[in-house]
């Protein structure tokens, strides 16, 4: 499967403030793969596949009748929540490989005022009453007791968390699309917000938004032909490891990071390549300590190393020794299950990111850190293959 599928379209709504967007969740879902498949300079009716995953609603026989399609061949709902992401990639990969589908849109989409509350909608899912008698509704609570361990037991620094904001919004600030361009960030604005859930305060918490975004994937042949530069899928592994799972606080490896180590290791196996070869990375910040954890399970760095790689510096576009989040992630651009991290991705490739990674050739993206399970994925350029 490596580097046999490629990214060719990108669509994104704008985002959002939750409950704000006055369109429903189809039609941003709609207006999303329209955009992609304009980009792509694809038909839209030639669409013959659509995966999405976590609790999406506009599921494909709503979207056909507007769309136009043709006809459906291939559909798929990936399990998890945010987790799920990167592994959209690889069901899309098997679906075109063993001729299900030529062209698979793989979608998110979420809008308050139609549907309910992010929150609500992941809550309602995974927190069990193991959780609840003890006061725990909401992932923030959740996350923050690994993310406690991570900087009490580990010795992750604050300065680590914060240069992972600092550096989002700095980001942000070039991006029209993002929803947090216009605010200014400071460590004095940082260390005064209110706090959520501790370690957690606001800045360190992924955004709410409405809106939609959504991607197109073809066969690596295909993709030559097409309109836009492909980005290759080389790998985009997805499931847990052992002793995870829906265990409520009782992993036992990886409790402090993302439990994405073995995805990780699975795919630089896969891909050929490894943490020093990243150019560019998307890292899922649903909490900011948990997309540090997720760059640890990655072997970017080890615990002892954070406070010294997390800076402000190496975390930025143009020249940083990992750039991170250059649109400004989920927690500067906007949130709707981390979506908007693959066009981001896809735009490093291409060379069309408002904050460039000069000469970007390997561009990560990961899935959700901390979920029931995860997934991760690695997007090439042509002379990665």
């Amino acid at each position: 499967m490596r580097g046999a599928t490629a990214i060719v379209g990108i669509g994104q709504t704008p985002y959002y403030k939750r409950g704000t967007s006055s369109e429903p969740e189809l039609k941003l879902a709609l207006q999303a793969i329209t955009q992609a498949a304009d980009d792509a300079g694809i038909d839209v009716r030639d669409i013959d596949g659509f995966i999405s995953y976590a609790s999406e609603r506009s599921d494909p026989a709503k979207l056909m009748p507007a769309l136009g399609t043709r006809q459906c061949r291939f559909a798929s709902l990936v399990w998890i929540h945010g987790g799920a992401l990167a592994g959209t990639l690889n069901i899309a990969a098997g679906a075109i490989l063993s001729g299900q589908a030529e062209i698979v849109a793989v979608y998110r989409s979420m809008a308050e005022s139609s549907n309910q509350r992010l929150r609500v909608a992941v809550a309602q899912n995974d927190t069990s009453s193991q959780y609840l008698v003890n006061g725990l509704d909401s992932p923030a609570q959740i996350l923050a007791l690994r993310s406690q361990r991570l900087m009490e037991h580990h010795g992750v620094p604050q300065s680590a968390l914060y240069a992972t904001v600092a550096a989002s919004y700095y980001h942000a600030r070039a991006n029209p699309r993002a929803y947090g361009r216009n605010t200014e960030m400071t460590a004095e604005i940082y260390a005064a917000a209110r706090m959520i859930s501790e370690p957690y305060r606001l800045y360190d918490c992924s955004r709410e938004n409405d809106g939609a975004a959504c991607v197109l994937v073809v066969s690596a042949e295909r993709a030559k032909d097409m309109k836009q530069t492909p980005a290759y899928v080389l790998s985009a592994p997805m499931g847990t490891m052992e002793g995870g799972g829906a265990l409520e606080e009782n992993w036992r490896p990886y409790y402090a990071t993302a439990g994405q180590r073995e995805l990780a290791e699975r795919m630089w196996r896969e891909s050929g390549y490894g943490p020093k070869d990243v150019d560019v990375a998307q890292i899922y910040m649903n909490m900011n300590a948990m997309g540090i954890g997720s760059m640890v399970d990655h072997g970017f760095f080890d615990f002892e190393e954070a406070g010294d790689f997390c800076t402000f510096e190496n975390l930025i576009a143009p020249s940083g020794k990992l750039p991170i989040n250059t649109s400004g992630g989920d927690l500067a651009e906007g949130f709707i299950h981390g979506m908007g991290l693959i066009p981001e991705a896809v735009r490093q490739i291409r060379g069309t990111s408002v904050n460039q990674v000069p000469g970007a050739r390997l561009s990560l993206f990961t899935g959700g850190p901390g979920d029931l399970m995860s997934s991760t994925a690695l997007l090439g350029s042509a002379d990665t293959l």
